[in-house]
Protein backbone atom coordinates (compact mmCIF):
# COMPACT_ATOMS: atom_id res chain seq x y z
CA UNK A 1 0.00 0.00 0.00
CA UNK A 2 1.14 3.55 -0.70
CA UNK A 3 2.45 5.56 2.20
CA UNK A 4 2.81 9.28 2.81
CA UNK A 5 6.16 10.52 1.54
CA UNK A 6 7.75 12.78 4.10
CA UNK A 7 11.04 14.63 3.73
CA UNK A 8 12.95 16.28 6.54
CA UNK A 9 13.84 19.82 5.51
CA UNK A 10 15.24 22.41 7.94
CA UNK A 11 13.79 20.45 10.81
CA UNK A 12 10.28 20.46 9.31
CA UNK A 13 8.21 17.65 7.88
CA UNK A 14 6.99 18.17 4.32
CA UNK A 15 4.26 15.94 2.93
CA UNK A 16 3.91 14.87 -0.67
CA UNK A 17 0.49 16.53 -0.89
CA UNK A 18 -1.28 19.58 0.42
CA UNK A 19 -4.95 19.80 1.29
CA UNK A 20 -6.70 22.69 -0.43
CA UNK A 21 -7.89 25.42 1.94
CA UNK A 22 -11.54 25.17 3.03
CA UNK A 23 -14.00 27.14 0.96
CA UNK A 24 -15.33 30.29 2.65
CA UNK A 25 -18.85 30.03 4.00
CA UNK A 26 -19.94 33.11 2.04
CA UNK A 27 -17.91 34.01 -1.04
CA UNK A 28 -19.56 37.03 -2.66
CA UNK A 29 -16.68 37.37 -5.13
CA UNK A 30 -17.96 34.29 -6.96
CA UNK A 31 -20.98 36.26 -8.14
CA UNK A 32 -18.72 38.48 -10.25
CA UNK A 33 -16.90 35.64 -12.01
CA UNK A 34 -17.95 34.19 -15.36
CA UNK A 35 -16.55 30.78 -14.36
CA UNK A 36 -19.19 30.61 -11.62
CA UNK A 37 -22.08 31.13 -14.04
CA UNK A 38 -20.48 28.75 -16.52
CA UNK A 39 -20.49 26.13 -13.74
CA UNK A 40 -24.18 26.78 -13.04
CA UNK A 41 -25.00 26.32 -16.73
CA UNK A 42 -23.00 23.09 -16.78
CA UNK A 43 -24.92 21.75 -13.78
CA UNK A 44 -28.24 22.73 -15.36
CA UNK A 45 -27.50 21.09 -18.71
CA UNK A 46 -25.96 17.98 -17.15
CA UNK A 47 -28.98 17.39 -14.90
CA UNK A 48 -31.34 18.04 -17.82
CA UNK A 49 -29.58 15.41 -19.95
CA UNK A 50 -29.43 13.01 -17.01
CA UNK A 51 -33.18 13.14 -16.42
CA UNK A 52 -34.03 13.07 -20.11
CA UNK A 53 -32.13 9.86 -20.84
CA UNK A 54 -32.91 8.02 -17.62
CA UNK A 55 -36.64 8.81 -17.46
CA UNK A 56 -36.97 7.80 -21.12
CA UNK A 57 -35.30 4.51 -20.21
CA UNK A 58 -37.71 3.88 -17.33
CA UNK A 59 -40.77 4.69 -19.44
CA UNK A 60 -39.47 2.63 -22.34
CA UNK A 61 -38.97 -0.38 -20.08
CA UNK A 62 -42.48 -0.11 -18.65
CA UNK A 63 -44.03 0.23 -22.12
CA UNK A 64 -42.14 -2.84 -23.36
CA UNK A 65 -43.33 -5.01 -20.46
CA UNK A 66 -46.90 -3.73 -20.04
CA UNK A 67 -49.03 -6.75 -19.03
CA UNK A 68 -52.17 -4.97 -20.23
CA UNK A 69 -50.78 -5.26 -23.76
CA UNK A 70 -49.89 -8.92 -23.32
CA UNK A 71 -46.17 -8.16 -23.48
CA UNK A 72 -43.47 -10.35 -21.99
CA UNK A 73 -42.64 -9.32 -18.42
CA UNK A 74 -39.02 -10.27 -19.12
CA UNK A 75 -38.77 -7.99 -22.16
CA UNK A 76 -37.12 -4.61 -22.39
CA UNK A 77 -33.92 -3.58 -20.68
CA UNK A 78 -35.04 -4.75 -17.23
CA UNK A 79 -33.90 -3.39 -13.88
CA UNK A 80 -30.31 -4.10 -14.86
CA UNK A 81 -30.66 -1.87 -17.92
CA UNK A 82 -32.29 0.91 -15.92
CA UNK A 83 -29.45 0.79 -13.40
CA UNK A 84 -26.92 0.94 -16.24
CA UNK A 85 -28.72 3.96 -17.71
CA UNK A 86 -28.46 5.89 -14.45
CA UNK A 87 -24.91 4.83 -13.67
CA UNK A 88 -23.72 5.25 -17.23
CA UNK A 89 -25.13 8.74 -17.57
CA UNK A 90 -23.53 9.82 -14.30
CA UNK A 91 -20.20 8.44 -15.53
CA UNK A 92 -20.48 10.34 -18.82
CA UNK A 93 -21.74 13.61 -17.34
CA UNK A 94 -19.28 13.70 -14.44
CA UNK A 95 -16.48 13.12 -16.94
CA UNK A 96 -17.77 15.99 -19.12
CA UNK A 97 -18.42 18.54 -16.38
CA UNK A 98 -15.89 17.75 -13.63
CA UNK A 99 -13.45 20.34 -14.91
CA UNK A 100 -16.12 23.03 -15.15
CA UNK A 101 -18.44 22.66 -12.17
CA UNK A 102 -17.07 19.66 -10.32
CA UNK A 103 -19.75 17.43 -11.85
CA UNK A 104 -22.15 17.33 -8.90
CA UNK A 105 -25.46 16.78 -10.80
CA UNK A 106 -27.08 16.01 -7.44
CA UNK A 107 -28.10 18.29 -4.53
CA UNK A 108 -27.09 15.58 -2.04
CA UNK A 109 -23.54 15.53 -3.44
CA UNK A 110 -23.45 19.32 -3.33
CA UNK A 111 -24.73 19.30 0.26
CA UNK A 112 -22.07 16.79 1.33
CA UNK A 113 -19.31 18.81 -0.29
CA UNK A 114 -20.63 21.97 1.37
CA UNK A 115 -20.53 20.33 4.79
CA UNK A 116 -16.93 19.34 4.09
CA UNK A 117 -16.12 22.96 3.17
CA UNK A 118 -15.39 22.07 -0.45
CA UNK A 119 -17.83 24.66 -1.81
CA UNK A 120 -19.26 27.89 -0.43
CA UNK A 121 -22.85 28.35 0.70
CA UNK A 122 -23.66 30.57 -2.28
CA UNK A 123 -22.30 28.02 -4.75
CA UNK A 124 -24.07 25.15 -2.99
CA UNK A 125 -27.48 26.85 -2.99
CA UNK A 126 -27.29 28.00 -6.61
CA UNK A 127 -25.99 24.60 -7.73
CA UNK A 128 -29.05 22.99 -6.15
CA UNK A 129 -31.35 25.47 -7.86
CA UNK A 130 -29.69 24.82 -11.23
CA UNK A 131 -29.90 21.06 -10.72
CA UNK A 132 -33.60 21.15 -9.82
CA UNK A 133 -34.41 23.40 -12.78
CA UNK A 134 -32.43 21.12 -15.08
CA UNK A 135 -34.31 18.09 -13.77
CA UNK A 136 -37.66 19.77 -14.34
CA UNK A 137 -36.69 20.71 -17.90
CA UNK A 138 -35.34 17.23 -18.63
CA UNK A 139 -38.59 15.58 -17.53
CA UNK A 140 -40.52 18.28 -19.37
CA UNK A 141 -38.79 17.32 -22.61
CA UNK A 142 -39.72 13.67 -22.11
CA UNK A 143 -43.35 14.61 -21.54
CA UNK A 144 -43.34 16.94 -24.54
CA UNK A 145 -42.06 14.20 -26.85
CA UNK A 146 -44.03 11.26 -25.40
CA UNK A 147 -46.93 12.69 -23.43
CA UNK A 148 -49.23 9.65 -23.58
CA UNK A 149 -46.47 7.23 -22.55
CA UNK A 150 -45.24 9.65 -19.90
CA UNK A 151 -48.62 9.98 -18.19
CA UNK A 152 -49.56 6.31 -18.54
CA UNK A 153 -46.32 4.88 -17.15
CA UNK A 154 -45.79 7.13 -14.17
CA UNK A 155 -43.40 9.74 -15.57
CA UNK A 156 -40.39 8.10 -13.96
CA UNK A 157 -41.48 9.52 -10.59
CA UNK A 158 -40.07 7.99 -7.42
CA UNK A 159 -42.52 6.43 -4.99
CA UNK A 160 -42.39 4.00 -2.12
CA UNK A 161 -43.24 0.57 -3.50
CA UNK A 162 -45.97 -1.66 -2.10
CA UNK A 163 -44.90 -3.86 0.79
CA UNK A 164 -42.36 -1.40 2.19
CA UNK A 165 -42.95 1.07 5.02
CA UNK A 166 -41.60 4.60 5.25
CA UNK A 167 -38.79 3.58 7.59
CA UNK A 168 -37.49 1.05 5.10
CA UNK A 169 -37.69 3.58 2.29
CA UNK A 170 -35.90 6.23 4.32
CA UNK A 171 -33.17 3.76 5.28
CA UNK A 172 -32.69 2.74 1.67
CA UNK A 173 -32.28 6.36 0.61
CA UNK A 174 -29.88 7.15 3.46
CA UNK A 175 -27.62 4.15 2.83
CA UNK A 176 -27.76 4.49 -0.95
CA UNK A 177 -26.78 8.16 -0.80
CA UNK A 178 -24.06 7.39 1.72
CA UNK A 179 -22.51 4.93 -0.76
CA UNK A 180 -22.62 7.52 -3.54
CA UNK A 181 -21.29 10.51 -1.58
CA UNK A 182 -18.63 8.40 0.16
CA UNK A 183 -17.46 7.30 -3.29
CA UNK A 184 -17.38 10.92 -4.47
CA UNK A 185 -15.18 11.92 -1.54
CA UNK A 186 -12.86 8.96 -2.02
CA UNK A 187 -12.56 9.41 -5.80
CA UNK A 188 -11.77 13.13 -5.51
CA UNK A 189 -9.56 12.98 -2.41
CA UNK A 190 -6.60 15.35 -3.02
CA UNK A 191 -4.35 13.04 -0.99
CA UNK A 192 -4.98 10.18 -3.42
CA UNK A 193 -4.73 12.48 -6.41
CA UNK A 194 -1.25 13.54 -5.30
CA UNK A 195 -0.09 9.95 -4.94
CA UNK A 196 -1.64 8.47 -8.08
CA UNK A 197 -1.85 10.63 -11.19
CA UNK A 198 -4.45 8.34 -12.79
CA UNK A 199 -7.01 8.84 -10.00
CA UNK A 200 -8.50 12.16 -11.27
CA UNK A 201 -8.98 10.68 -14.74
CA UNK A 202 -10.73 7.57 -13.39
CA UNK A 203 -12.87 9.40 -10.80
CA UNK A 204 -16.09 9.38 -12.90
CA UNK A 205 -15.92 5.59 -13.23
CA UNK A 206 -16.34 4.60 -9.56
CA UNK A 207 -18.93 7.36 -9.08
CA UNK A 208 -21.02 6.05 -11.98
CA UNK A 209 -20.54 2.48 -10.78
CA UNK A 210 -21.72 3.44 -7.29
CA UNK A 211 -24.93 4.85 -8.80
CA UNK A 212 -25.34 1.63 -10.80
CA UNK A 213 -24.94 -0.64 -7.76
CA UNK A 214 -27.26 1.42 -5.56
CA UNK A 215 -29.96 1.30 -8.23
CA UNK A 216 -29.74 -2.48 -8.39
CA UNK A 217 -30.35 -2.64 -4.64
CA UNK A 218 -33.02 0.02 -4.16
CA UNK A 219 -35.13 0.16 -7.34
CA UNK A 220 -37.51 -2.45 -5.85
CA UNK A 221 -37.91 -0.32 -2.68
CA UNK A 222 -38.19 3.33 -3.72
CA UNK A 223 -37.40 3.32 -7.42
CA UNK A 224 -34.06 4.77 -6.22
CA UNK A 225 -33.88 8.46 -5.51
CA UNK A 226 -30.47 9.28 -3.95
CA UNK A 227 -30.76 12.50 -5.94
CA UNK A 228 -33.36 15.03 -4.74
CA UNK A 229 -33.28 16.90 -8.07
CA UNK A 230 -34.08 13.70 -9.98
CA UNK A 231 -37.05 12.98 -7.67
CA UNK A 232 -38.23 16.59 -7.62
CA UNK A 233 -38.11 17.11 -11.38
CA UNK A 234 -40.10 13.94 -12.08
CA UNK A 235 -42.66 14.79 -9.38
CA UNK A 236 -43.18 18.34 -10.67
CA UNK A 237 -43.81 17.31 -14.27
CA UNK A 238 -45.84 14.17 -13.49
CA UNK A 239 -47.70 16.07 -10.72
CA UNK A 240 -49.90 13.27 -9.43
CA UNK A 241 -50.63 12.58 -5.77
CA UNK A 242 -48.65 9.35 -5.68
CA UNK A 243 -45.53 11.25 -6.75
CA UNK A 244 -45.91 13.65 -3.79
CA UNK A 245 -47.21 11.32 -1.06
CA UNK A 246 -43.78 10.25 0.19
CA UNK A 247 -41.72 12.86 -1.60
CA UNK A 248 -40.06 13.99 1.63
CA UNK A 249 -38.21 10.65 1.74
CA UNK A 250 -36.26 11.66 -1.36
CA UNK A 251 -34.99 14.85 0.27
CA UNK A 252 -34.50 13.87 3.89
CA UNK A 253 -32.90 10.49 3.15
CA UNK A 254 -30.28 11.72 0.66
CA UNK A 255 -29.36 14.75 2.79
CA UNK A 256 -28.88 12.58 5.89
CA UNK A 257 -26.83 10.07 3.90
CA UNK A 258 -24.68 12.83 2.43
CA UNK A 259 -24.08 14.35 5.87
CA UNK A 260 -23.01 11.00 7.33
CA UNK A 261 -20.66 10.37 4.39
CA UNK A 262 -19.09 13.82 4.75
CA UNK A 263 -18.56 13.32 8.48
CA UNK A 264 -17.17 9.80 8.02
CA UNK A 265 -14.69 10.78 5.34
CA UNK A 266 -13.54 14.09 6.76
CA UNK A 267 -13.46 13.39 10.49
CA UNK A 268 -12.75 9.66 10.66
CA UNK A 269 -10.87 8.59 7.54
CA UNK A 270 -9.04 11.89 7.08
CA UNK A 271 -9.02 12.57 10.84
CA UNK A 272 -9.75 16.28 10.40
CA UNK A 273 -10.78 16.68 14.03
CA UNK A 274 -7.55 15.12 15.31
CA UNK A 275 -5.45 17.25 12.95
CA UNK A 276 -7.25 20.39 14.08
CA UNK A 277 -6.69 19.45 17.74
CA UNK A 278 -3.01 18.77 17.06
CA UNK A 279 -2.63 22.12 15.33
CA UNK A 280 -4.33 23.88 18.24
CA UNK A 281 -2.03 22.23 20.75
CA UNK A 282 1.10 23.06 18.74
CA UNK A 283 0.09 26.72 18.60
CA UNK A 284 -0.79 26.87 22.28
Amino acid sequence: MAKDIEVAEHGETVKDYQDPPPAPLIDAEELGQWSFYRALIAEFIATLLFLYVTVLTVIGYKSQTDPDKGLDACGGVGILGIAWAFGGMIFVLVYCTAGISGGHINPAVTFGLFLARKVSLIRAVLYMVAQCLGAICGCGLVKAFQKSYYNHYGGGANELQEGYNKGTGLGAEIIGTFVLVYTVFSATDPKRNARDSHVPVLAPLPIGFAVFMVHLATIPITGTGINPARSFGAAVIFNQSKAWDDHWLFWVGPFIGAAIAAFYHQFILRAAAIKALGSFRSNA
